[in-house]
């Protein structure tokens, strides 16, 4: 394979001297778990970007082949293909010890790992790189950061898009490309530290139940279509097929006991399980395998879950109601918004720039990007070709950017410059690219677009930041309450069972919500965004988290936000998106809460268990 580089160098700082192992797969569908691999191609650099191997073949998924019009992989042409399984020992060898390297790679390695759990294996993988999230910190002049997009960016020929060999060999182009803008920055890389393989279980997605939980299962009652069921200890049918059975009655099995549990299975009710502890906790009814079993031969019709009508894509709605004034949120204890700059909301000298505040106290950092705000900037949290200004308050000027900053020639200004904004030529490490993101102030609402399904919130701080930051979402009613605990996306339950609410870790400073609208039930009325801190650190700890809403991978920003919780905060609603008439919204929040993560999901409905 020969590699069309761009002519970037490749970088001298020790802390980028990394053996890489670049990775592209073609897939029969979106979901991992679901669909499989259909094509996979690895290229190996060593630390000085040499290639040291290369791998690539076409796959045998044992299903349909999905999307041929996008991959061009056809029955046909995988027919005689290696499964997965044949080929996991050469593609363990090349990803061993190795940093994985993919363009948005979360979808490459959840798809890879689940291709090795199919084989009772794991992906020998300890650390990853998303080019996409390292060009999101970087912030290259470029309309968006597609992979076409950037390889044009770095110099680079793409031959055959969707192509995992052409693909894999792009990507060569664009890490070099990208490491050598990222030492200029003085970033550093977004590396993830992937699971262990002993503490690594493959998510699969729950087959989601298509109706509401009716409640408790009454004594001498009929089951019901939604109710919640759990099972715990041995049973005399297997347990797999007793979940196949429930799940045709229409049943919602579930793999945890909570207060909205309808009943819990179990042929020894005196066995000291987590289960039962909590079924008696709760006073959740329990029944024995054979009485089950009997109820299970005439399930009573549940409500069906409403579902959100699929409009064409040219379709707008016309003469919509205006929707209600959105309720108030019910989560407890919460902080009152901080005043907004109102002394210059008319002036938009600064419409386009990127400002980047150091320095001073958490309050002055605050103050001085809500004032660049509201002159029309919008305020970064780390140093990106995209920024324009610079502006150092005091103790700003002994941070680690600014030498960086002055190698750049970028604007420096002080504090009294927001106050009268000296219009000087901007220039950014990026040059005239100017931000085209609507900039969206806190509490400031946009329409989204009605011809795009899936909308992206990603949240972004600081590099450096010393404590862990995790992104939640909750699918929540018109009383703003979860439906059931599955409709809480977070760390340990990435996705929604029926897909439509997804979270994301593209690097250690960025995490991000993708929400199908479309596909979401009439009961979902909105989507609410937040983030929490573990441990005893607040979000005096974190700084400002920007937010960025797009609408698909790698697409330029639609709106962005920049938000700055108090000093003692620990959790923090960052956006919200909700229905309006036919369409939906997005709400740029910013409200703080001192509380912990579990208190604000019971605050929504959730059963949480500190």
């Amino acid at each position: 394979m020969v590699l069309l580089s761009s002519s970037a160098k490749w970088p001298t700082l020790p802390d980028y001297f990394h053996d890489w192992a670049l990775v592209d797969v073609e897939t029969s569908g979106l979901r991992p778990g679901r669909d499989r691999v259909l094509s996979l191609a690895i290229l190996t650099l060593d630390a000085h970007g040499n290639q040291t191997g290369e791998f690539s073949t076409l796959l045998d998924p044992g299903c349909d082949p999905g999307p041929v019009h996008i991959h061009g992989l056809t029955r046909d042409r995988l027919a005689g293909a290696p499964t997965f399984e044949e080929i996991a020992p050469q593609v363990g060898a090349l990803l061993s010890s190795r940093v994985l390297v993919a363009h948005n790679a979360q979808f490459d390695y959840d798809f890879l790992a689940h291709e090795f759990a199919h084989g009772r294996s794991w992906v020998p993988v300890s650390r990853r790189l998303c080019t996409l999230a390292l060009n999101r910190l970087v912030g290259p002049a470029t309309p968006d950061l597609k992979l076409g997009t950037l390889a044009a960016h770095y110099g680079v020929r793409q031959e055959r898009a969707h192509d995992a060999q052409d693909d894999v060999r792009v990507l060569s182009g664009i890490l070099r490309g990208s490491l050598d803008a990222a030492e200029q920055l003085g970033l550093s890389l977004p590396l993830l530290d992937c699971p262990p393989p002993q503490d690594y279980k493959p998510y699969v997605p729950k087959t989601p139940c298509a109706y509401r939980n009716p409640g408790r299962l009454t004594s001498g009652g009929p089951l019901v279509q939604g109710m919640k069921v759990a099972i715990t200890g041995d049973t005399r049918v297997s347990r797999e097929e007793l979940v196949a059975r429930s799940v045709a009655a229409g049943l919602n099995m579930m793999t945890s006991v909570s207060g909205q549990t309808s009943v819990v299975v179990t042929n020894d009710p005196g066995a000291a399980s987590g289960k039962l502890r909590r079924a008696a906790t709760e006073d959740v009814p329990l029944v024995d395998e054979s009485t089950y079993l009997r109820l299970l031969e005439s399930v009573q019709p549940g409500q069906a879950k409403g579902i959100a009508r699929q409009r064409r894509a040219a379709e707008t709605p016309t003469g919509a109601p205006a929707a209600p004034p959105a309720p108030t949120m019910s989560v407890p204890a919460q902080r009152a918004a901080a005043p907004t700059v109102s002394t210059v909301t008319a002036d938009q000298s600064l419409a386009g720039r990127r400002v980047l505040v150091l320095g001073g106290t958490h309050d002055e950092a605050a103050e001085a990007r809500a004032r660049a705000v509201a002159l029309g900037a919008s305020a970064a949290v780390n140093l990106s070709a995209s920024v324009s200004d610079v502006v150092v308050l005091p103790g700003g000027e002994t941070d680690r950017r600014m030498t960086r900053i002055a190698t750049l020639a970028l604007c420096v200004h002080d504090a009294d410059w927001l106050l009268v904004p000296a219009l000087v030529p901007a220039r950014s490490a990026a040059g005239d690219q100017r931000d085209t993101a609507e900039v969206l102030v806190r509490g400031a609402v946009i329409d989204l677009s009605e011809t795009v399904t899936a909308w992206t919130v990603a949240a972004a701080w600081r590099q450096q930041t010393v404590c862990d930051v995790d992104v939640v979402a909750f699918a929540v009613d018109a009383q703003e309450q979860v439906a059931g605990d599955e409709d809480f996306v977070f760390y340990s339950a990435p996705e929604h069972p029926d897909g439509t609410v997804r979270l994301a870790t593209d690097g250690p400073t960025e995490q991000a919500v993708t929400v199908d609208l479309e596909r979401l039930p009439l009961e979902i009325q909105r989507v609410v965004i937040a983030a929490a801190i573990d441990g005893a650190a607040t979000f005096s700890d974190v700084g400002a988290i920007e937010i960025t809403a797009t609408c698909g991978i790698g697409a330029a920003p639609t709106a962005r936000a920049t938000l700055d919780a108090a000093t003692t905060e620990r959790t923090m609603i960052l956006a919200e998106l909700y229905r309006r008439g036919e369409g939906w919204r997005l709400r740029a929040v910013g409200q703080g809460y001192d509380h912990g993560l579990a208190d604000l999901a019971r605050g929504y409905g959730v059963d949480a268990v500190e």
